[in-house]
Parts: C-alpha cells; sequence; structure tokens
C-alpha cells in the first residue's frame, strides 16, 4: 500500500512540475489546465488511499485505461511510417516560430523533411503557415530559411503563407500545387510531430489530400501536454 501511495503522490508531483516547465516554453491551453487537475488528483489519490474503498480502486484503474490506450494508439500511428520515398511532394506542416526563429518542435518536422528529401531528392518541399503572434515572418519563410541553411536547394521549396490552421495549411498548399506545379495531380508525403500525425492525415482527407505519413520526434518533456491537447483536439475532430 505505502509504495502505491508513493508512486501516485511523486507521479503526481512530477507531473505538477513539468507542466510548470511547459508554461515557460510553451502557450498555454485547456491541456496545460487538465493536466494541473490530474496532478492534483494523483496526489490527493495517493494521500487517501487506504481509505477508499476497492470498488473505487477498480473504477478509477478503468477509467484511467482509456486515455492511455488513446495515447498508446496516438503514438503508434505517428510513429509507424508508411511513406515510399517517391511521392512528389513532402508538406511539412506550420508550427510555432518565435521572431524568425522556429520552435523545437518545428525544427523537428523540417529536420524530418530534409533526411526524406536526402532519399527522394526529385520531390519538391512545401512548407506551410502565414503570420503567427510571437513572428516577424511568416513560418513558411522561417522554414525555407532554416531549410536554405541546410543545404536544400531553393527551387525545391514551395511556400504556402496564408494558412492559418492545419486545414488551411493543407487545403491552401493542395491550390498551390494543382495550379502552379501538378495540374495532373500529385503524391504527398506528409511531415507533422508523431502526436500530430493521426489528426493531420484525416484532416488532409477532408482537404482532398491522400497523403502518406512521416512523424518527426517530440521531445519526451512535451509528451503530457501535447497527448492531452492532441486527445482533446481528436475528439473535437470526431464530433465536428
Amino acid at each position: 500500500m505505502l509504495i502505491k501511495k508513493l508512486i501516485l503522490i511523486t507521479l503526481g508531483a512530477l507531473l505538477l512540475i513539468n507542466v510548470g516547465f511547459m508554461y515557460t516554453v510553451a502557450n498555454p491551453t485547456i491541456a496545460f489546465h487538465l493536466l494541473v487537475v490530474i496532478a492534483l488528483a494523483l496526489i490527493l489519490y495517493g494521500i487517501f488511499y487506504n481509505k477508499i474503498s476497492r470498488k473505487i480502486h477498480i473504477i478509477v484503474t478503468s477509467a484511467c485505461a482509456i486515455p492511455l490506450a488513446f495515447v498508446l494508439f496516438l503514438f503508434i500511428y505517428g510513429n509507424v511510417s508508411n511513406v515510399t520515398y517517391t511521392e512528389d511532394v513532402v508538406i511539412v506542416l506550420g508550427a510555432g516560430v518565435r521572431g524568425e526563429t522556429v520552435s523545437r518542435p518545428l525544427a523537428s518536422r523540417l529536420d524530418t523533411a530534409i533526411e526524406y528529401w536526402n532519399r527522394n531528392p526529385d520531390a519538391y518541399i512545401v512548407v506551410t503557415g502565414g503570420l503567427g503572434n510571437l513572428a516577424t515572418i511568416t513560418e513558411a519563410e522561417a522554414m525555407s530559411r532554416y531549410l536554405i541553411r541546410r543545404g536544400i536547394p531553393e527551387n525545391r521549396i514551395i511556400l504556402e503563407e496564408s494558412s492559418t490552421s492545419t486545414y488551411e495549411n493543407l487545403a491552401f498548399a493542395r491550390e498551390i500545387l494543382l495550379n502552379e506545379h501538378f495540374p495532373n495531380g500529385f503524391s504527398a508525403a506528409l511531415v507533422t510531430n508523431d502526436f500530430h500525425i493521426y489528426r493531420a492525415v484525416r484532416t488532409a482527407r477532408s482537404a482532398g489530400i491522400e497523403v502518406n505519413r512521416i512523424g518527426a520526434y517530440t521531445d519526451w518533456y512535451a509528451w503530457p501536454v501535447n497527448y492531452m491537447r492532441e486527445m482533446l483536439a481528436v475528439l473535437n475532430f470526431k464530433l465536428r
């Protein structure tokens, strides 16, 4: 019993510390607040563990199994790539930019696109994203500069600079590709962070693009916030 109490209290405390750290490096969302509630609930659950009935323990364990299974599914789906390295384009979804500097999650996406392009240099890299709140240039422009500094020829980069959402990233990219480069259609690989892949692939379909997927690495300390946020986003996507 004592070990279980300590595990629960420790998990809650670590989760609180993690959320506190993420507040300093990312924009707070509802996922942050939910994780704080979960962390406090874990700590209280641990403190009063001995006073809780066996029936409640079973209910709590069962309730926790569902979101954990959901997270596991998102993780596996996002880390199993099905690209063929013969696609015409690789589309990189935009993410945070501060000033002119890409964020760590966005850099991870771009590094994955570079790895892809090194195996398929005939492909175009489509960078997407308009002007964010903390940026002085568009996400697409910041992404393009990052790629060029790392050896990607400028003539292999296509910019989509008007979008403000994942759906617009993909819909506007599709319009540019069909109108300016591939009037007869194109095949595409989609790059975003692994936790985001499932929803991004389905968003691409709703925007009229069939894509293969390749997930970019996510820092381990960002898992709780990102997977919590993504679960909420997937549920919202399904409801809509």
